[in-house]
């Protein structure tokens, strides 16, 4: 018989929260109702936790918890990701009987279709679609779907900046002729192209679609970004970015505000995570926002202003 070394003491008895394989490669369709299964292509990640008194995990019986799983709950479409993420990590506690903990995470790139603002054209998006499952013995579980997504946004300092200077050259105008032209033209200022990510608690009573937290991130920025633009639809896009400048903390606060408006009737407790990074451009450095809070704190936090 053949040695196997993970089950000897290690030298150094010390619990290991985290050990697993990354980047393990499936297709996963998932069924949209009144259209075509959409598919996935998904990169897995798959952990347990490691008790002290075992050298190693048995790491090949995660990749066949993987691949047993996805074989037969993707025979057909599956209707949620989440449920999948979920069966893997009760799967994995089930062939880790050592094990107290199994996680999963889930990335994959949605190809959508959509339309220019103003010639109509047809041109694609590439929206990042997460979710993360937690499973343990005692009965504890979470998990959480996300979506992660491109912008663009415009600074509303920088923009003031350029105002006050407008109005120093044309100082010998009269006042109201002044502020027309200002409220009238947009301003301009420096841009970032910017990165909106949301996740957010999924339960068996609450299962919110993806398609609305991909439009929550769409929102929060200043504008959408477009593969393919011929010119009248350019001018309309930098039209509305220096109309709707929006820092990035705007960004995660407007998301956090659409999720209270859109998930009214949520469960109190439901954990969303919101963040927001954007690349400058005209400095070397890049910005962030993060919020991390329940439904029922931003609730409390804007009372009655949503």
């Amino acid at each position: 018989m053949l040695p196997d070394i993970q089950v000897l003491k290690p030298n150094i008895p010390v619990k290991l929260n985290r050990v697993g394989v990354t980047g393990i490669k499936k297709i996963v369709e998932v069924d949209v109702r009144y259209r075509r299964p959409v598919i996935l292509i998904s990169i897995f990640d798959v952990f347990i936790d490691l008790p002290p008194n075992l050298k190693g995990a048995n790491l090949s019986r995660s990749l066949e918890a993987v691949d047993e799983v996805l074989d037969s709950l993707t025979k057909k479409p599956v209707k949620r990701v989440e449920d999948l993420c979920m069966e893997i990590a009760d799967e994995l506690l089930k062939r880790h009987d050592y094990a107290e903990r199994s996680e999963v995470r889930m990335r994959s790139e949605l190809i959508l279709t959509k339309k220019t603002p103003v010639t109509r054209q047809r041109t694609q998006e590439v929206i990042s679609i997460t979710c993360d499952a937690i499973k343990a013995r005692n009965g504890y579980k979470k998990v959480f779907i996300g979506a992660e997504l491109y912008g663009v946004t415009a600074c509303p300092c920088g923009q003031e900046l350029v105002k006050a200077r407008i109005e120093e050259i044309l100082k010998d105008l009269k006042r109201d002729e002044l502020r027309r032209i200002i409220d009238s033209i947009p301003i301009a200022t420096h841009n970032q192209r910017g990165k909106a990510s949301i996740k957010i608690e999924v339960r068996d009573e609450f299962s919110p679609r993806i398609e609305d937290l991909i439009e929550i991130a769409r929102s929060s920025m200043s504008s959408e970004m477009y593969e393919l633009l011929k010119r009248e639809d350019e001018l309309e896009v930098i039209w509305k970015l220096h109309k709707n400048p929006r820092f990035v903390e705007d960004c995660v606060r407007i998301m956090a505000r659409e999720v209270v408006k859109r998930f009214e009737k949520a469960p109190p407790d439901i954990l969303v995570i919101f963040r927001q990074e954007n690349e400058e451009s005209i400095h070397q450095h890049n910005v962030i926002a993060e919020r991390i809070a329940t439904i029922e704190e931003l609730r409390r936090e804007m009372g009655g202003d949503v």
